[in-house]
């Protein structure tokens, strides 16, 4: 089954785990962590992306952004490739650094903001890397000590935090450490990692609520996100690439043989476009499965997925061949 595509845009709060390929560090040394940290907070101040939890481990590390001017993907583009070719040149090695897609979960802000603040900060404590709640305070590499007003990071929310608990920042700061203290008692929340089922958009049978996995929140919230406009087409099609193809050959009025031609045709060139936006952008196939059915190479589809956007964008009854 075809992977989800991401639900991104503007203004959702959303949980991103990214892990080293094949469980691999990806900080080896504190070098790493801050040449890490200057590019993440060089880019949330220059996208207008607020960060209001952050930690950096071993072979993983946790965000919680909220962009507010643009989109997700290409702030974690830009940030994640960038890290990795500097990763390589300073290690002497070569080829892929983080695990396929990073993982991101949007979140309802009025139930879960608080408690993604705390999990993520918990982090080190819990994996051991430092030993008690006051090590924490001063730990470097996790939105804590931010928090707590012992480290300082552009871009970083703090104040937002801090008005949850009272007016005042010290009496502030007293009880969201207290509330991070609470937190080390309840254990690891499992609905929050990496180890939340992947399922496809159902209901669940307990509460009768909509369910999706790449959301974190009530079947209202879910319900609320599925009548956005920005969002809607993005929701799991649960389509099949060749359905896709098929459907789009129909369409255009050509066969597969045609399709797969050594050909720039314009009927073709338009039928390709249409299928890498729909099977790479809507249905989340990889853009390496989508190029042996057009007969294009990775490059080639991200380029004919750009024009498929425009067509889609220009025709949007193009959508019924994947939504059908």
């Amino acid at each position: 089954m075809p992977r989800s595509a991401r639900l991104d845009t503007p203004g959702l709060l959303q949980h991103v785990i990214v892990r080293g390929v094949d469980r691999c560090d990806i900080f080896l040394d504190d070098a790493d962590r801050e040449r890490f940290l200057l590019s993440f907070s060089s880019l949330l101040v220059d996208t207008d992306t607020e960060c209001l939890a952050w930690s950096l481990m071993t072979n993983h590390l946790h965000l919680l952004l909220r962009p507010r001017q643009s989109c997700l993907a290409p702030f974690m583009r830009r940030l994640l490739t960038g890290y990795a070719i500097y990763f390589n040149l300073r290690h002497k090695r070569s080829g892929h650094l983080f695990q396929n897609r990073y993982k991101s979960m949007v979140c309802e802000e009025d139930v879960y903001l608080l408690e993604l603040v705390r999990y993520i900060h918990l982090n080190p404590l819990r994996a051991g890397l430092v030993q008690n709640l006051d090590a924490l305070d001063r730990y470097a590499w996790s939105g804590h000590a931010v928090v707590m007003g012992k480290g300082v990071l552009a871009g970083q929310v703090t104040d937002e935090i801090l008005m949850f608990f009272a007016k005042g920042k010290r009496e502030a700061g007293k009880l969201y450490r207290q509330f991070v203290a609470d937190g080390v008692a309840l254990g690891k929340r499992e609905d929050f990692g990496s180890s939340r089922k992947r399922l496809v958009a159902t209901i669940d049978e307990r509460s009768e609520e909509t369910f999706d996995a790449r959301i974190l929140g009530s079947g209202e919230f879910v319900d609320e996100l599925r009548m956005r406009r920005d969002l809607r087409t993005k929701l799991p099609v649960s389509v099949q690439i060749d359905d896709i193809v098929a459907r789009s050959c129909q369409y255009f009025g050509i066969d597969l043989k045609e399709l797969r031609a050594n050909t720039r045709a314009l009927r073709i060139a338009e039928a390709r476009a249409v299928i890498c936006y729909l099977a790479v952008r809507e249905a989340g196939h990889s853009g390496a499965e989508v190029g042996r059915q057009v007969n294009l190479r990775r490059a080639g589809v991200c380029v004919a997925a750009r024009r498929g956007a425009q067509m889609v964008q220009n025709n949007p009854t193009l959508l019924e061949l994947v939504n059908k």
